[in-house]
C-alpha cells in the first residue's frame, strides 16, 4: 500500500480549503442543526447559496453535476444558479450518464447546448489529464465547482470523476470547489480490500477500500493531500451542516434522485458495494429489474443458493429464492434463479462481507459460475486475490481476512480527512 500519513499540512490547497470554508463563508458555516426529522442537513449547496455564492464571487464559474445537484426542494442546483446574478455560471461539465442524465451505464451525453438553460454543456467522461484540462481551459471557466450525489462504493464512478477533474484543474491552473452531500450508507466505516495501484481504471483509479465510508469533500481533501501532494489543486470545500456519520439517506430530510439509472434507491445503494461485484462473473447483477443489486441470479440456479447463504447466518440480511427475467442486461427476457437480499439490520450488515459470502456460495452451489472473461472482477476488488482464493477454495473467513492489513493501514489514513463527527 503506498498511502502515507502526511496529514492535512502535506495538503497545501486542501489546507487552504479548510481554512476558507471554516472562516470566510459566512452563514456557510452556521452550527450543525440538531435533531432529526424533515431538512435536518444542507448540503453544501444549500449553505453556499444561503451564504450569497460568495466563495464564488468574481469567478466565472462551471460545474461538474448530474440530476442529483438538486436543492431540498427537487429543483436542479444549474437551473437556480443561472438567472442569478450573485454567480456568474457559464459552463455545465457532465459526466457518466450525463448532465441531464439521458444515458446508460457506459454512456454520456456528448457536447451540447443546455435547452433549458442555454449553457454550453461539456462531456467529461473517460476524460483526464491534459484532454480534461484543456475542456476546463475551452470552457473560459476561472473556478470548477463539482456537485454529484456519491453511492459509497469504490467503483462507482463519480468518485473518480471528481479525482479526474482536481487533477485536470490543477493541470489548467483553475480553482476547484467541492460542494458536500451525504454518503448514503452512513461514513461509520471503511469495508473491504483496498485497491493495488497496479489495476487502477475507471471503477478505481487509487489506493481507498471498496466501501470508503467518507463523503466526497472528505475525498477530495484525501485526495489532494495523499495522491497530488506533488501538484495540489487550489482545493476549498463547503460542507454539509447537520450530518452525522451514522446517517442513512433515509435519515437526512433530503430528497433522493437515482445518481445512475441502476441506483434507483437509498437500498440500492445499502448492498451495491457488496453484490456489485456480480458485474464480474456471469451471474446478472440485476441490471433491467426493479430491484437492481438486489436481486442476482443466473439460467440454472435453484433454491440451492439461498439455503447456502442463509446457513452463513450473515448479520442483518436473509435471502429468498428468486426468480426474474432482466428487461436488459444479462439474460434479457429470460427467466433466471438466483437470490434476492432482505437487509433486516441495516446497522449490523456488512455490504462488502455479504458479497463475498454470495460469491463463495455461488460458485459452490451451481456448476455452471464462471468469472467474465476478461477477469473483470480483478479491477471491481482491485486486486488478483478475491479470485484466486475462491477459486482456491476459501471460505468467507479467509477471503476477507487477507485484506484486513491493508484495510487497517488505509483506516489510518482515511482519519486525517473526516470532517463530521
Amino acid at each position: 500500500m503506498s498511502l502515507s500519513r502526511r496529514g492535512l499540512l502535506a495538503a497545501g490547497g486542501a489546507v487552504g480549503a479548510l481554512a476558507a470554508t471554516a472562516a470566510g463563508t459566512g452563514a456557510a458555516n452556521a452550527a450543525p442543526a440538531s435533531g432529526r426529522g424533515h431538512g435536518r442537513v444542507r448540503t453544501g449547496f444549500d449553505r453556499l447559496a444561503a451564504d450569497g455564492y460568495s466563495l464564488l464571487r468574481g469567478e466565472k464559474v462551471g460545474i461538474v453535476t448530474n440530476p442529483t445537484g438538486i436543492t431540498s426542494d427537487v429543483r436542479h442546483i444549474v437551473d437556480v444558479m443561472h438567472p442569478d446574478d450573485r454567480v456568474d455560471l457559464i459552463a455545465v461539465f457532465g459526466p457518466e450518464h450525463g448532465f441531464r442524465g439521458t444515458a446508460q451505464a457506459g454512456g454520456s451525453e456528448g457536447r451540447y447546448d443546455d435547452p433549458a438553460t442555454g449553457l454550453p454543456v461539456y462531456d467529461t467522461y473517460l476524460k483526464s489529464g491534459q484532454p480534461l484540462a484543456d475542456v476546463f481551459t475551452a470552457s473560459g471557466v476561472d473556478t470548477v465547482v463539482f456537485d454529484i450525489q456519491d453511492a459509497g462504493a469504490r467503483f462507482y464512478t463519480y468518485i473518480w470523476t471528481l479525482y479526474d477533474c482536481m487533477e485536470a484543474a490543477a493541470l489548467a491552473g483553475k480553482r476547484f470547489v467541492v460542494l458536500d452531500r451525504p454518503n448514503p450508507v452512513t461514513g461509520r466505516a471503511a469495508l473491504g480490500p483496498v485497491l493495488d495501484p497496479a489495476f487502477g481504471t475507471f471503477v478505481g483509479r487509487r489506493e481507498i477500500s471498496q466501501a470508503h465510508g467518507m463523503t466526497v469533500t472528505e475525498l477530495a481533501l484525501l485526495f489532494n493531500a495523499e495522491f497530488f501532494a506533488e501538484r495540489p489543486v487550489d482545493l476549498r470545500i463547503v460542507k454539509m451542516s447537520g450530518w452525522r456519520r451514522s446517517d442513512f439517506f433515509d435519515e437526512t430530510g433530503l430528497p433522493w434522485v437515482p445518481p445512475s439509472p441502476n441506483m434507483p434507491t437509498p437500498d440500492t445503494a445499502l448492498v451495491y458495494s457488496g453484490t456489485c461485484l456480480f458485474e464480474g462473473t456471469n451471474l446478472s447483477e440485476g441490471r433491467g429489474t426493479t430491484r437492481p443489486f438486489e436481486l442476482l441470479g443466473a439460467e440454472g440456479v435453484d433454491h440451492r443458493w439461498a439455503a447456502a447463504a442463509n446457513a452463513l447466518d450473515l448479520p442483518g440480511v436473509a435471502f429468498r429464492e428468486a426468480y426474474f427475467a432482466p428487461t436488459f442486461s444479462k439474460f434479457q427476457g429470460k427467466t433466471v434463479g438466483g437470490v434476492q437480499l432482505h437487509v433486516h439490520d441495516r446497522e449490523a450488515f456488512d455490504p462488502v462481507r455479504t458479497g463475498i459470502a454470495l460469491l463463495v456460495t455461488a460458485k459452490r452451489s451451481w456448476s455452471g459460475f464462471a468469472w467474465r472473461s476478461d477477469n473483470w472482477i480483478d479491477k471491481l476488488t482491485g486486486n488478483t486475490r478475491v479470485r484466486t482464493m475462491i477459486d482456491a477454495g476459501a471460505d468467507t473467513d479467509e477471503v476477507v481476512g487477507a485484506w484486513q492489513a491493508d484495510l487497517a493501514a488505509f483506516r489510518t489514513v482515511r482519519k486525517s480527512y473526516l470532517l463530521y463527527r
